[in-house]
């Protein structure tokens, strides 16, 4: 069984991004910036005046956002907008916040 498993293990390089990814969404201000993402397409003062946060502080969670390929955006005229890079990032922040409500039901 052992030799099976190994065989399918993912390369230590993947393995390291993939914990990488999760580090990334394991911060409670882009958790917040993804959930928002995930309701609608905004801009940088759109999140700020959402969260009650500056726009630079917002604009520094957004850049690590963007380096992990979590979110994208799109200039309209003098406007940025982001968006939700993908489907794969809405199902598992979806899937994230359907197993945390579902375990404090069974609470």
């Amino acid at each position: 069984m052992v030799d099976a498993v190994k065989k399918k293990m993912p390369e230590d390089n993947d393995l390291y991004d993939v914990s990488d990814f999760f580090k990334v969404l394991g911060d409670s201000t882009r958790s917040k910036i993804i959930w928002a993402l995930d309701e609608h397409e905004m801009c940088v003062c759109d999140l700020a005046v959402l969260l009650g946060m500056t726009k630079s502080a917002i604009s520094h969670q957004l850049r690590a956002l963007r380096e992990a390929n979590l979110v994208v955006n799109r200039r309209d005229g003098k406007n940025v907008f982001y968006s939700l890079a993908d489907d794969h990032v809405k199902q598992i922040y979806e899937k994230g916040l359907e197993h945390i409500r579902e375990k404090k039901l069974e609470d």
